[in-house]
């Protein structure tokens, strides 16, 4: 049997379904690996399941001499150097599409939360201090009727775009590349480029990989666009916002608030952003359902088997 090397347990049911054809080699302890463990267990490996938070760069391909897969517990896939393992014939796969819904529920949720001041008011029901109804606490802000101002357009953004109807918001979004005028009628959104979009909308929410050119795509020039009565929101990757920019519009005021479950240097986050009440910050939970991760480790195993046998695997991104 094929050794495969697993750099963090998953869900019960999938580790059993993963012993079955291979031999599994995995951490038994619920934290990231160092880099020297990663090379440890992937050594003698054939196969090698990571997270989106192991780097696997060239020094660790190079150490696994009889590596044949890469199998990404994730959607991106910016943790890999694809270079070094083209060079070596290394399949890369992820896990694509499995995400969208659990993603698109969670970024409502953080428009909820932060808009209609949510963690506040459940920490001050909890404090004991809460002493009858007043017509001024915790007041919020509506969705219902908004504009939502979507940066990309892929599938978790379409997903999310779909939510909308629901709460009778226009949507815009700004991609890379715009959708036939067909897609844009059956999503009812329309198209604006990303300066505009930042000034017409009231929440403005984030869902394109992280590129060299989406780098900081949220800097200070596009948060002095938006509104000071609009929220930003981000489930994709923690580097397209540039933090020191978003704090300093908040201090300033220039936006209302934020709702984060990605940051620019994770798992570390900035002790600005965790005093300031108008952010609602999450621990990268976007696929975090039971459902979602057992159906992301069932296409690593599918991806896993597939390269092992000799065939290309479903979800190549090399």
């Amino acid at each position: 049997m094929p050794t495969v090397f697993l750099t963090r347990a998953l869900p019960d049911s999938i580790m059993r379904e993963i012993r079955r054809p291979v031999r599994l080699r995995f951490n038994h302890e619920d934290r990231p690996l160092s880099k020297e463990e990663i090379l440890r267990g992937v050594r003698k490996a054939e196969g090698l399941i990571s997270m989106l938070s192991d780097k696997i760069d060239r020094e660790i391909i190079e150490a696994a001499p009889n590596l044949r897969i890469i199998a990404n517990y994730a959607v991106g896939y910016n943790n890999i150097d694809l270079d070094a393992a083209q060079e070596r014939k290394i399949f890369v796969t992820n896990t694509p599409g499995v995400l969208t819904e659990t993603t698109a529920d969670l970024t409502w949720a953080l428009m909820l939360a932060v808009s209609r001041r949510i963690p506040e008011a459940e920490q001050f029901a909890r404090s004991g201090k809460w002493t009858g109804w007043a017509p001024t606490q915790f007041l919020g802000t509506d969705l219902f009727g908004k504009t939502l101002g979507m940066v990309g357009m892929g599938r978790i953004g379409q997903a999310v775009a779909r939510r909308a109807a629901g709460f009778s918001m226009r949507v815009v979004y700004t991609s890379r590349r715009r959708l036939p005028i067909q897609e844009e009628k059956r999503l009812q959104i329309s198209f604006l480029p990303l300066s505009d979009l930042l000034r017409e909308s009231d929440f403005v929410s984030l869902h394109l990989p992280l590129t060299g050119e989406s780098h900081h795509l949220i800097d200070r020039k596009a948060l002095g666009f938006m509104k000071p009565t609009s929220f930003l929101i981000n489930t994709a990757r923690g580097p397209i916002v540039d933090e020191k920019a978003l704090i300093e519009a908040l201090r300033r005021k220039k936006i209302a608030g934020a709702g984060l479950d990605v940051f620019e240097n994770e798992p570390a986050i900035s002790r600005s952003l965790r005093n300031r009440k108008e952010v609602v910050l999450l621990p990268h939970i976007g696929s975090a359902s039971l459902e979602t991760r057992i159906r992301m480790g069932r296409i690593v195993l599918d991806n896993i088997v597939a390269a092992l046998a000799g065939r290309n695997p479903p979800n190549m991104v090399n």
